[in-house]
């Protein structure tokens, strides 16, 4: 990469602040054209090959250079696999939106905020709320004056929340319902996979917001520890709607959209102050986008095939749904916070 990277981190978007290597103290930017955001399902280590031109570049440098103040990031957070990244690649085709998928920084930055105040953090809390904050900065920067960035963070990444939409910044809360989330991620092997890989550390995050472990992780059986990752997510959201007083948070309901793509679209483009025509909405929800699997554009999923996956996850796992979602009505008869964040979206119904 040119050694005028300087220049180029100020121009514009093209020098993502990529990866941070901790003990270098470095940041790995790497050179994204427009395309290259609108191709990327993740911002992280997946997107890195041979073509990518990337280089390091040590934190002290990039804190020094004067990044043009931008407008604040507007966000979409989510409980996983509910449409996220499906909503993102739809919004991100508005031209005043540069969509950012799960940009590998802000999850490093939540992974630090965990334990800055502990004595393994890898900064002091002060260096930490600066860099934050230099972070922030670099993610707002777009190719054009009339481009806002939308950032599709993480599932995990909404213990960040609050901090994040402390600036009076636009956010979509992505949801489903219980009884629809079980079968989706009974469905997909991935999914099931990656529910018993973050098991233990959404039910110790779950904890830390109630106060007291709803369970232990081995008396759960497979479709409890779904129903408790789907509430951890949603008692973080739902935290994160209490705290962010000045945000304007919208709540969708994954369900509601696939219902009707075409309106839902267009009333969260309004919602983040972008255009969108009714024409232009029922174009793309009939393009490509919709047919295809959103982290695997490669790949056909369209909603008629995830219908009938859910059926067969429905009839296969009836009882254990059914024990799932019993278990978790008892957690909420214990828990106040989990009721209420269960309440709060059976009102935005």
């Amino acid at each position: 990469m040119s050694n005028s990277w300087q220049s180029q981190f100020t121009a514009d978007a093209r020098l993502l602040p990529h990866l941070v290597d901790l003990p270098t103290d470095q940041v790995l930017l790497s050179h994204l054209t427009e395309e290259d955001y609108r191709k990327a399902s993740f911002l992280d280590q997946r997107i890195i090959n041979p073509q990518l031109r990337r280089q390091l570049v040590p934190w002290s440098e990039l804190s020094q250079i004067d990044v043009t103040e931008a407008a604040p990031p507007q966000y979409i957070f989510h409980i996983g696999h509910v449409g996220s990244t499906l909503l993102s690649r739809l919004l991100g085709e508005i031209d005043t939106v540069l969509a950012l998928r799960e940009p590998q920084l802000l999850r490093t930055l939540c992974e630090i905020s965990q334990i800055r105040e502990e004595p393994d953090s890898p900064w002091s809390p002060e260096v930490y709320e600066k860099r934050f904050s230099e972070a922030a900065g670099w993610l707002s920067r777009s190719f054009r004056p009339d481009q806002r960035v939308m950032i599709k963070a993480s599932s995990f990444v909404s213990e960040l929340a609050p901090q994040l939409l402390a600036s009076s910044s636009d956010a979509l809360f992505l949801y489903a319902p219980l009884d629809r989330y079980i079968p989706t991620i009974l469905a997909g092997e991935a999914s099931v996979q990656e529910t018993h890989m973050m098991a233990g550390a959404r039910l110790k995050r779950l904890t830390l917001h109630l106060g007291k472990a709803p369970a232990r992780l081995w008396e759960l059986s497979l479709a409890e520890r779904v129903a408790m990752s789907w509430m951890c997510e949603l008692v973080t959201l739902f935290v994160a709607q209490k705290a962010s007083t000045s945000a304007k948070i919208l709540w969708m309901d994954f369900e509601s959209f696939l219902h009707d793509p075409a309106e839902s679209l267009t009333r969260a483009a309004a919602h983040f102050n972008h255009e969108l025509s009714a024409h232009k909405a029922t174009e793309l929800i009939s393009g490509p986008i919709m047919s295809s699997y959103s982290k695997a554009p490669e790949h056909d999923y369209s909603p008629d095939l995830r219908q009938e996956l859910l059926k067969d996850a429905n009839e296969k796992h009836a009882a254990d749904i059914r024990a799932a979602i019993n278990w978790t009505e008892k957690v909420a008869s214990e828990f106040p916070l989990v009721a209420e964040a269960m309440q709060w979206i059976e009102t935005r119904k």
